[in-house]
């Protein structure tokens, strides 16, 4: 799948919002707010349930690399997420 279409289908689902659980959770990290070098993924399988959490790493910005994106869109779809939440921007990692 390609880059643009695999941020397209994650934008969509963001943008609705809260819909239930599970609950996937985006949050971008990097040493510039101009490029995350890593993403961490939260899963929530029900409402006060430990969140699971992975992390994934690139050597280029990981908003922009398609092997990460296509992942990402893979683990919304096989975890049956009913919302997907992204953390505005990218944290500074120190």
């Amino acid at each position: 799948m390609n880059l643009d279409k695999s941020t397209k289908r994650i934008a969509k689902r963001i943008n609705k919002g809260f819909q239930g659980y599970p609950q996937i959770s985006l949050a971008y990290f990097g040493e510039s707010e101009d490029f995350a070098t890593e993403v961490l993924v939260g899963f929530i399988l029900e409402e006060g349930a430990e969140t699971l959490e992975e992390r994934f790493s690139s050597k280029g910005d990981a908003r922009k690399d398609e092997v990460i994106q296509t992942t990402l869109l893979k683990v919304i779809e096989r975890a049956n997420a009913k919302t997907v939440l992204e953390v505005s921007g990218v944290s500074i990692i120190k």
